[in-house]
């Protein structure tokens, strides 16, 4: 997988594994234990999460989901690069705030205009918040950027469970 080419800001991929669903949770369960002092391995039903240890942790630091299906002779595995949550979570707030404002505003413009009053604060501020946007969208891939050598930790750490 080439996330550096990937637009998405949370990349998704789908692989598929020769070994069973037993097999690969085995394996987790090993490397868990052995990896401890570099990564965090949460298994969940047929869910894997891998995470960096606090110690190697950075705040543009991503994890991991990988989510395990059984088929006949082979394991669908399907994955999910993601930021840290509170990092993620802090962006969805920021993005929710921007977007109730531009729509206040848009409102509070279209009503300014139908009264035939001024609308330059209205659209000043809605210009704003398209711009805090884009800078939010910027932000958010200059992050992901700085992420990518752990994207690939992460991936052949997943790779070393699958074989």
């Amino acid at each position: 997988m080439e996330p550096e080419k990937s637009i998405a800001l949370r990349p998704k991929f789908e692989v598929e594994s020769k070994n069973s669903v037993d097999k690969i949770l085995e394996k987790a369960k090993q490397l868990k234990t052995e990896l401890k002092a570099d990564y965090q391995i949460k298994i969940i039903d047929e869910h894997l999460y891998f995470y960096f240890s606090k110690e190697k942790r950075k705040y543009y630091s991503p994890f991991l989901h990988l989510e395990l299906e059984a088929n006949e002779d082979k394991t669908t595995v399907k994955g999910l690069f993601g930021p840290e949550q509170l990092l993620w979570t802090l962006f969805m707030f920021l993005h929710f705030i921007i977007a109730g404002l531009f729509l206040v505003f848009a409102m509070m413009a279209y009503t300014h205009w139908s009264l035939k009053q001024s609308i330059v604060l209205d659209i000043v501020v809605i210009s704003f918040m398209v711009v805090f946007w884009i800078l939010l969208y910027f932000i958010a891939r200059i992050n992901r950027e700085k992420g990518v050598p752990q994207m690939h930790e992460l991936e052949d750490l997943m790779y070393k469970i699958l074989e």
